[in-house]
């Protein structure tokens, strides 16, 4: 009876610490495609942060409410928050990205 309890929180814990097949989806064609600062800033919008990188380029840093989670007793929601950052290149496209909290 035990066994069968801890079954369904299993593989809740495994499919919860992967990754977030939907933004992957969209960041990697992204990154393949070339896809400069204008289109992100189009589509995206403007971003939370920018900085400038040591050999050329710009890091950008987007933030986001991706989901959350409500508790009892008084159904206070907790949003999780998603920090994505997009590194460009000289060139102004982007070179790599990176995400957390999604």
């Amino acid at each position: 009876m035990r066994r069968t309890m801890w079954l369904p929180v299993a593989l809740f814990i495994v499919t919860a610490c992967g990754g977030n097949p939907y933004l992957e989806a969209s960041l990697k064609p992204a990154e393949l495609e070339g896809k400069d600062k204008p289109w992100f800033e189009k589509n995206w919008g403007a971003p939370s942060a920018k900085a400038t990188r040591f050999f050329g380029g710009e890091t950008w840093t987007y933030f986001r409410i991706a989901g959350g989670k409500s508790s009892a007793p008084f159904f206070n929601f907790a949003p999780n928050e998603c920090q994505i950052t997009l590194k460009f290149g000289k060139d102004d496209k982007l070179s790599s990205y990176n995400y957390s909290g999604c």
